[in-house]
């Protein structure tokens, strides 16, 4: 198989990812898709080939979540699909499957992915060459910014990939400068599609990909969070009544798993409180989110001073170091990480258990994506706010109403069993 992953890339056009607020209008009521009589209740009803179950059967998945049991049939089937399901539960296993399922492989593109960032296009990468490990004909590439634009044209000029994962800006201009060919692809895939449709910017990036694509194809957007003016957006993409799966309404995208308290305090009191969270709590691995890149590098410098050793995550970091640093973290070589909101959706982590909001996010949605980096696939998390002023307060009531979710004040002892799995 190639592993030949174009070392990510991400926007070479605007940095997205740094001190933008994501605009959370209430989303209204959930539009249920007619699915009814094609829900399977296990992968080998699905009928997918004897490589991604042996595949499946590697990596120890068993039975479908609920989300793959709903979404995947109709993506198998080959219908456009727009589909909201909590973060953690095996979205892009859904497109990922589908996808191995049905290509055909010849010398042309076959499948498009477009996601938002760097790490989140090295990590859709990443799952793709995992289930693919037993069809050693796919070829996938994967392509971003802050790499040579040159790597990529070379490796498009060696061999032509089968599935492309890139960042909108990298793949435009790939595309525009005539190395990279989307005239013959079978399916295009939005993943965190809120956040590649909600910028005017990107999605006017993201729409002159699509149009180099042909009409007749497959058409599919998933994300934690579709807003309802983000839902019509998404429409305009796919074919005319797409099948729409919001497998929880907003009231229930919380995970069921996950505990989640705050504090009230200053600002002035937060150095201290964290010190004693991460001195009380039991934890795998922990990740703090903050505001701006400055008390990034700042809150990273104190925990290092006093013996919690952290890694630090935010724009503008060399691509080598920033890729470095994300799989330090996934493979468990640090404990803690800090980080902006760069990593506040989509990447995956196993053994995160607690996410501490030292900075509470600008709105509900990225509120819902940063928790969710904890309490995955069913798993007991903890999550702690640090709320500090009548905006966080603003956005605490913000995230009570629209998820119905009760997030209480912390008490002062949390009994470990609540959030650490066995």
């Amino acid at each position: 198989m190639s592993a030949e992953v174009a070392k990510v890339a991400e926007e070479e056009f605007v940095d997205y990812e740094e001190d933008q607020a994501v605009v959370a209008d209430a989303a209204g009521d959930a539009k249920k898709g007619s699915y009814a009589g094609v829900v399977s209740t296990g992968f080998r009803e699905m009928l997918l080939k004897a490589p991604l179950m042996n595949a499946l059967q590697d990596c120890s998945f068993e039975h479908p979540s609920e989300v793959q049991q709903e979404c995947l049939p109709q993506a198998l089937y080959g219908s456009d699909l727009i589909c909201q399901a909590k973060a953690g539960t095996g979205k892009t296993a859904v497109f990922v499957l589908a996808t191995l399922q049905l290509i055909e492989p010849d010398d042309k593109v076959d499948t498009l992915v477009m996601c938002h960032t760097r790490e989140l296009a090295y990590q859709i990468c990443r799952e793709y060459l995992r289930f693919a490990k037993y069809m050693p004909e796919i070829r996938v590439h994967v392509y971003f910014g802050g790499i040579p634009v040159q790597k990529h044209k070379d490796m498009l000029k060696s061999a032509t990939p089968h599935i492309v994962i890139g960042t909108p800006g990298r793949v435009l201009q790939l595309v525009t400068e005539k190395d990279l060919d989307l005239s013959s692809v079978k399916r295009v895939i939005f993943d965190e599609c809120d956040s590649l449709l909600k910028e005017v910017d990107m999605r006017s990036v993201v729409q002159q990909v699509f149009q180099q694509t042909p009409h007749n194809k497959q058409v599919m957007l998933f994300s934690a969070t579709i807003p309802k003016e983000i839902r019509a957006v998404a429409r305009l993409f796919t074919a005319p009544n797409p099948i729409e799966l919001y497998v929880d309404d907003e009231s229930k995208l919380t995970l069921h798993g996950l505990l989640q308290f705050y504090v009230e305090l200053s600002d002035e009191q937060k150095n201290r409180k964290l010190n004693e969270l991460l001195d009380s709590l039991e934890f795998n691995q922990v990740i703090i989110f903050v505001s701006s890149v400055s008390r990034c590098q700042a809150l990273n410098k104190f925990l290092n001073e006093f013996g919690f050793p952290s890694i630090a995550m935010y724009g503008g970091l060399a691509q080598e170091e920033r890729l470095k640093r994300y799989n330090d973290f996934k493979e468990y070589k640090a404990r803690f990480l800090v980080s902006t909101d760069i990593f506040g959706r989509g990447v995956d982590f196993e053994r995160v258990n607690i996410v501490i909001n030292y900075d509470m996010s600008k709105d509900a949605d990225t509120y819902l994506h940063r928790v969710g980096r904890s309490g995955r696939f069913g798993t007991k998390g903890l999550s702690v706010t640090l709320i500090s002023s009548d905006e966080d307060k603003e956005v605490l009531k913000q995230v009570q109403e629209r998820f119905s979710v009760d997030v209480k004040p912390m008490p002062e002892k949390i009994e470990i069993s609540t959030y650490m799995s066995a």
